[in-house]
């Protein structure tokens, strides 16, 4: 394996170097708020959860070691883990009072292709929609987002193959080509 680029950067942090927290929050934050937003579909919960991220990075920073996995595999997978904490809780939350019935018109931004292409995300399987949003929105190799998940690169390509083919489907029957 390949000397972790983040290294160095995670044991300064480790140290209590302020500067280093600063560098890090600076190039990690954006990738990390990306996937929790993709995710969750909530950009308050997506900050929170990243918010939660760098906590864990800032208290276990000392003890990190390189394994396995490099820091950014590592971060991911916190990410991912703290989104499925949030989106449990979500369908534990039970309640007596009947949801409000949606109102059939269509929002006045339903024509924005990008915001259906979200919405559709939300709906496909959610080990489907991890594989797409770290391969496709995050850039990583196959690789990469098969160690984040914890699967073999062949059973990260099937996530990829049926998420696609449930996001087509479903943008199909919405009007969304690709």
């Amino acid at each position: 394996m390949s000397a972790d680029p983040d290294e160095e950067l995670i044991r300064r942090v480790g140290a209590g170097d302020p500067a280093a927290v600063q560098t890090l929050v600076a190039r990690k934050l954006p990738r990390i708020l990306s996937l929790a937003v993709r995710m969750l579909g909530d950009a308050a919960e997506a900050e929170d959860v990243a918010q939660e991220t760098f906590v864990r990075i800032w208290r276990h920073a000392s003890s990190w070691r390189r394994g396995n996995a490099r820091f950014d595999t590592w971060i991911h997978r916190v990410t991912l883990n703290l989104c499925y904490d949030r989106l449990r809780r979500r369908r534990e939350w039970v309640t007596d009072d009947l949801p409000d019935v949606a109102d059939p018109a269509p929002l006045p931004d339903a024509g924005d292709e990008t915001q259906r292409i979200e919405q559709a995300l939300q709906t496909i399987a959610p080990r489907q929609r991890e594989a797409i949003v770290l391969v496709y929105y995050q850039e990583m190799s196959n690789i990469e987002a098969a160690a984040t998940l914890e699967i073999s690169v062949d059973a990260l390509e099937s996530l990829l193959s049926r998420g696609r083919r449930a996001l087509q489907m479903i943008l199909a029957k919405d009007g969304v080509h690709d």
